[in-house]
């Protein structure tokens, strides 16, 4: 367990700065609730008429007049996205990392193998993935206690559970991507890929002919308004997402195990 605690704490600074900056944006929504609740039943009205943009964010499935339906927009749009770039750059950097840094000489002379390093590093990742999640959510139930608001306990469950197997996803796909990498360059491809798939929810929503996408993209079963608007978490797009998932985990045990690495 020593590598996968040296990476909780190579990556502790960036693991806490993300962590407060979506808990705080998300708990500085929710606090502002009430100020805006006189303005909601307008303001779900307009975004219900607003045609293709309230389509492309599922504005018009959910009453952007009621806590959850307003919850739903919010946190998707800070967890959502903010937690999809997190989840992409611990990924995109866990195994690439190491030729960067030139770090990779120390770490492989130590009686280990390649797996047991893969391994670890994958644990460092969803391990850090839960802890931004569980942190983001005691913050969101805080706020809401704070101004009173009751909490439908399932639905809060399910959503965040949903942006969370998203980011678990993303990270895994991401970190079979690193093992391919040599050196530099890795943000850019994270961020641009979390940001594809972003995009790819919002075309999905704004016409059937790419309805296909919903499979590809983690974003059409994480999508907080779907899943207050259906009840749940949509299974027949989530069943693709962990089959990427798995497959950037082997694609990351098999490269890594036969890659030359440079010191």
């Amino acid at each position: 367990m020593t590598l996968f605690f040296h990476e909780l704490k190579r990556d502790r600074v960036r693991l806490i700065v993300w962590t407060a900056a979506i808990a705080f944006m998300l708990m500085i929504s929710i606090i502002i609730y009430p100020q805006m609740t006189s303005q909601m039943d307008e303001m779900g009205q307009m975004f219900s008429e607003m045609g293709g943009f309230s389509e492309a964010f599922n504005m018009d499935k959910v009453n952007f007049g009621e806590f959850r339906g307003y919850f739903a927009v919010e946190c998707g749009n800070v967890l959502g996205l903010g937690g999809a770039f997190f989840a992409a750059l611990l990924g995109i950097s866990a195994l690439a990392k190491e030729e960067r840094d030139h770090t990779a000489e120390f770490l492989l002379t130590h009686p280990v193998s390649r797996a047991y390093v893969v391994a670890q590093k994958l644990a460092a990742v969803l391990f850090e993935v839960l802890v931004l999640n569980l942190a983001v959510a005691l913050g969101a139930v805080i706020a809401a206690l704070a101004i009173g608001q009751e909490i439908d306990g399932k639905l809060f469950f399910t959503i965040f559970l949903g942006y969370f197997i998203m980011q678990v996803e993303i990270a895994c796909v991401m970190f079979g991507v690193s093992a391919f990498l040599r050196g530099g360059g890795g943000v850019g491809i994270g961020l641009g890929a979390a940001f594809v798939l972003y995009f790819m929810n919002i075309l999905a929503n704004l016409t059937d002919k790419a309805e296909f996408l919903r499979y590809i993209t983690p974003f059409s079963y994480a999508d907080g308004t779907a899943i207050v608007s259906s009840g749940g978490i949509e299974v027949k797009y989530m069943i693709p997402g962990i089959i990427f998932a798995l497959a950037g985990v082997a694609a990351a045990f098999i490269k890594y195990g036969k890659k030359d690495i440079k010191a």
